[in-house]
């Protein structure tokens, strides 16, 4: 027979779970980042292509970054793409907007804004390249990558960005 003080393990584990706090916020940090939405015109010029990574966590995304001290958002945004992506020959034609997100990272609170660009990529041959922490990355037929794209935000420059593209308006 139990003593008074026994408690089932299975039941400990839950009340572990439903009981666990959080670690109390002690700071809060601001990460500037910039990016960008590269796109082409497809092989047979019906229709927009958007290029995606898939992080660790298999959400579908743009490339972007931290901004380094000395940088423009604009020049982090060709940087980030050049080494998330491998594609060198960008072009940067307009400026989309800002997206603003929170995340915990144990006792800090981040705030990230991130300037996001609209960015051609100009070489039809030169083919994207997936870095080591990434799950995937490719080109998706516009329709496509809105679909696949996790975050409403993006998605919603991304149609900002189609409607620049179609009208010419940089």
């Amino acid at each position: 027979m139990p003593t008074r003080n026994y408690k089932e393990p299975k039941l400990e584990k839950l009340r572990q779970v439903v009981f666990r706090k959080k670690p109390e916020i002690k700071e809060i940090v601001r990460e500037p980042t910039a990016g960008g939405i590269v796109f082409r015109v497809s092989a047979d010029k019906r229709d927009i292509e958007i290029l995606l990574i898939q992080d660790s966590k298999n959400r579908w995304t743009i490339p972007k970054g931290h901004i380094e001290p000395g940088e423009t958002a604009k020049q982090t945004a060709v940087r980030e793409i050049g080494e998330e992506s491998g594609l060198k020959n960008v072009e940067v034609l307009a400026w989309l907007g800002k997206i603003h997100f929170k995340y915990r990272r144990l006792e800090k609170l981040v705030l990230m804004t991130t300037q996001v660009y609209l960015v051609q990529s100009m070489d039809k041959n030169e083919r994207p390249t997936k870095e080591k922490w990434m799950n995937g990355i490719r080109w998706f037929k516009f329709n496509d990558a809105l679909d696949a794209i996790e975050y409403a935000d993006i998605e919603r420059l991304m149609l900002i960005a189609k409607k620049k593209i179609r009208s010419g308006e940089f």
